[in-house]
């Protein structure tokens, strides 16, 4: 590992030698972060390595070093680019050099060296002052450590005491060395992959965002496609798929190159995915659709799996002047497949392996050829009814409301149907609430939770507040004529209302176990 003193990291950057991708988010840490980075390197703690990525080819995009815009690169000088450290190297700059004008006002770059605070091992003997702080009586300006002339300047009238004990300070910090790696590499994809480990803790996606800065070009801005994609999935309540920025490049990269594998997204081309990125926008638009209009699937956060909407991308994306028709065969085959995918947890494990085989499945249905989709083990059981408990982000949950939503329930006590564009839109927990309340059952001795999967239903917060914690053989007089009608379509056994738990969630259970069986291998 090499090590690179301040004064030549300072050097290295004002001669445009170390320059920050565009790929690395801005500066982020506060004048209170810089100041216990100066405290640590001064007590000489361990304060991390940088990661420098050194190549003959300079980048396309850049960002400056926090206010700093960095000067050209000088001839013959090799180019590196941070790609870990660049929250410590930009303070680190910011705090020592005189020679660049910081484009915005940053107070934390007045960092000072309190000389008449404890040397605790803790406290931190140096601290960010707006200039009205300066005290010169105890007070001094790191900015002028490497500035021969104003650490002259700025020590010539001090206290011999205080003079020494700055002179220490100083050589403490022209001694320090900053553990540097290298790597040198043309490979874009060996970068990537490095980057990702290093910055994002393996979430493979992030990949493609640094590979979007080395590729788009100026004309196409790809941060505000996404932007203007949520708008217009905004009425329907999906913005959040404009939002998530992930799975957008998850789409992008599938419809593109059928895969999902982080190798295949560092080979997509920037010029392809500008040409076709409409093409991409109405596969999201036509996943969309499709799943409001047979799932009852009114916004991102109830869709049991986010990647869901991967596939269904692919399956509907066409050039936008185009008409994609689809066939009711077709149509159930998808259908099949989604309950199975959500039923099964499938993306849970393995979701890059599971998204490809499911990719070039839905796209051998979508050309009308011989297909496997869904055609992966899908077994249910009652227990997994009566094993779950109920929590409204879980898949199982998830999966529960849009298996109940598929029923077109009804209310409790009035007997209209269920406004589920509106519950499923806004998905809070006051539209779903337990069959036997909680409170009449925490003073019983059951079998299962009360919690249970099995004994949760579509319930507005005001048929509970009528319902209360009365058991069903109370509440039961409370609802309308068409009694049966409403339990039909919630799936409740009718003879529920002789208050026995245990016996009506194992009855429960083998309804919804039954129409959950249906729905896999009918899809409606």
């Amino acid at each position: 590992m090499n090590e690179l003193t301040i004064r030549q990291i300072i050097e290295k950057i004002l001669n445009g030698q170390l320059r920050v991708p565009a790929f690395q988010r801005g500066f982020v840490w506060d004048s209170n972060r810089v100041a216990y980075l100066m405290d640590s390197i001064y007590k000489r703690y361990p304060f991390g390595s940088i990661l420098l990525w050194r190549t003959k080819e300079s980048l396309k995009y850049e960002r400056r070093l926090g206010p700093f815009d960095l000067p050209p690169l000088e001839p013959d000088y090799p180019l590196d680019y941070i790609l870990d450290g660049q929250q410590r190297i930009t303070s680190i700059f910011g705090v020592f050099q005189t020679d660049l004008a910081q484009q915005e006002d940053e107070d934390w770059m007045q960092i000072y060296y309190d000389y008449t605070a404890n040397p605790d091992a803790q406290e931190s003997q140096f601290t960010a002052l707006k200039p009205s702080e300066f005290d010169p009586q105890r007070h001094f300006l790191l900015r002028n450590l490497f500035d021969t002339t104003a650490y002259r300047r700025a020590t010539r009238d001090l206290p011999d005491d205080v003079a020494n004990k700055i002179d220490a300070m100083q050589a403490v910090f022209k001694e320090a060395r900053v553990p540097v790696q290298l790597i040198e590499t043309e490979d874009r994809a060996t970068v990537a992959i490095v980057f990702e480990r290093v910055n994002q803790k393996g979430v493979e996606l992030d990949t493609l965002q640094l590979l979007s800065a080395w590729t788009w070009s100026e004309d196409f801005d790809l941060q505000r496609k996404f932007i203007d994609l949520a708008d217009d999935l905004k009425p329907f309540g999906f913005e959040d798929v404009g939002q998530d920025t992930n799975l957008l490049m998850r789409c992008i990269s599938a419809v593109l190159t059928r895969s999902v594998n982080v190798n295949d997204l560092i080979k997509l081309n920037g010029g392809e995915v500008r040409s076709r990125f409409d093409e991409i926008a109405t596969g999201v638009k036509g996943a969309v659709d499709f799943l409001r209009m047979n799932l009852s699937v009114y916004s991102l956060q109830n869709l049991p799996s986010p990647n869901i909407l991967i596939p269904l991308t692919v399956f509907f994306s066409h050039a936008p002047k185009g008409q994609l028709r689809y066939t009711a065969e077709q149509k159930h085959d998808i259908l099949k497949w989604f309950w199975r995918v959500s039923f099964t947890r499938r993306y849970n494990s393995q979701p890059v392996a599971s998204l490809q085989e499911d990719i070039g499945q839905i796209i051998n249905l979508k050309n009308g050829k011989d297909h496997k989709l869904g055609d992966f083990p899908h077994e249910i059981t009652v227990e997994y009814f009566t094993s779950q408990e109920f929590r409204i982000n879980t898949i199982a949950s998830k999966t529960l409301i849009l298996m109940l939503a598929n029923k077109k329930p009804l209310s409790f006590i009035s007997g209209n149907e269920v406004s589920l564009a509106k519950v499923l839109k806004e998905y809070n927990r006051n539209e779903f609430h337990h069959i036997f309340p909680q409170k009449y059952l925490k003073e019983k001795a059951t079998k299962y939770g009360s919690n249970t999967l099995a004994n949760l239903t579509f319930l507005s917060r005001s048929d509970n507040n009528q319902i209360s914690s009365r058991p069903p053989s109370q509440y039961r007089s409370l609802m309308p004529d068409q009694a049966d009608e409403i339990l039909s379509r919630a799936m409740i056994p009718s003879d529920f209302i002789n208050d026995n738990y245990d016996e009506f969630v194992n009855k429960r259970a083998l309804l919804l176990k039954g129409q959950a069986v249906l729905l896999m291998e009918r899809g409606y």
